[in-house]
């Protein structure tokens, strides 16, 4: 097989670099194309040191549109609001996965209320198909553009969703979900600031953050009468997200019952693993999300920890790619976390 041409527009960010990490290892793919407009020219390890040795490409500069002509796939690494800016100039012409926020919401008001940012693209928002692999899969692969998940959205969701389509998501939940400061992205500001973030602890954002509504949007899908409280806070980590969701059923359940609908949806799921407890060490630098619960009576707390920069951000892009491929998805992403 022929190996697939990967271009990547915007990759001098975190997410790029994972990307890049792990589309050099894929073994069925070649990126052949890397932009950045502030690194014109300089070779991507320097930006991305760890990729030294891995790689001879340059940065380049050059149109989306003509990068989408010479490539079998283009992902998208560019800010909010610019992404949307970029696509419809490659739509069409080559498949593509955009990892900013731009189409996950098909409902542009939201998009503007949440991001704060008028929507230019409005027509195109019933094209793209929402990437959360394990729920969309048959989708994604007829799709030729992907709008790959949120990380807070996809922690959630893999813990929510199995419940939902079950029926059991009614009244409030509360979504509690801890990131690390690589989620807030590699430009240098106060927030991020070492000083500012070690030894800290704060929650932000509360019913104004950016990842709410997508969170909304995807349990509407199969629950119609429920609240949602989304509380995000930051951590003093690099990688990763913790989410610890609570859920108050109509009647009480077992452990066993709960146990036997998240088996139902993630027994032949190789990237969700049910565990005892969730450990975000073991899951970071993977594909892996880990998932746990604990039940008394009708109260539901389910956990999920992920790496929010692969599960979270290019790993399950990597996945969506492998589907829109043909490919089998764990393709590329076969490489476990660290203990410790």
């Amino acid at each position: 097989m022929q190996k697939i041409k990967a271009g990547i527009i915007g990759g001098s960010g975190y997410t790029g670099g994972e990307l890049l990490r792990i589309l050099l290892m894929h073994g069925k793919v070649e990126v052949t194309k890397v932009t950045s407009s502030t690194f014109e020219n300089k070779p991507v390890c320097n930006v991305h040191k760890n990729l030294k040795n891995f790689t001879e490409l340059n940065f380049v500069t050059e149109p989306t549109e003509d990068i989408a002509n010479e490539v079998d796939i283009l992902f998208f690494c560019l800010p909010h609001g610019v992404s949307m800016s970029e696509v419809p100039k490659a739509l069409g012409k080559t498949k593509l996965i955009d990892l900013s926020g731009d189409f996950r919401l098909k409902d542009y008001k939201m998009y503007e209320k949440y991001y704060k940012i008028q929507h230019t693209q409005k027509q195109l928002l019933k094209k793209s198909i929402y990437g959360l692999t394990e729920f969309n899969k048959e989708s994604i692969k007829k799709s030729d553009f992907v709008a790959n998940p949120g990380c807070f959205p996809t922690g959630s969701l893999l813990g929510l969703l199995p419940l939902s389509k079950e029926g059991l998501i009614k009244g409030n939940i509360i979504v509690n979900a801890v990131t690390g400061s690589s989620g807030a992205g590699h430009l240098p500001v106060q927030v991020t600031h070492h000083p500012e973030r070690n030894q800290n602890f704060k929650a932000y954002n509360i019913f104004e953050h950016k990842h709410q509504p997508e969170i909304f949007q995807e349990i509407s899908k199969f629950s119609s009468d429920f609240n949602l409280v989304f509380s995000p806070h930051s951590g003093p980590f690099s990688r990763g997200i913790f989410t610890t969701s609570y859920i108050f059923l109509e009647n009480e359940m077992s452990e066993e019952e709960i146990k036997k609908i998240y088996e139902k949806y993630y027994k032949k799921e190789f990237f969700v693993r049910l565990v005892d407890e969730v450990n975000l060490n073991v899951v970071k630098n993977t594909n892996f999300c880990d998932l746990a619960f604990k039940i008394s009576g009708n109260k539901v707390v389910v956990f999920t920890g992920i790496d929010n920069l692969v599960k979270g951000a290019s790993g399950q892009a990597v996945q969506n790619m492998n589907l829109m491929f043909g490919l089998n998805e764990k393709t590329g992403l076969m490489f476990p976390g660290t203990n410790p």
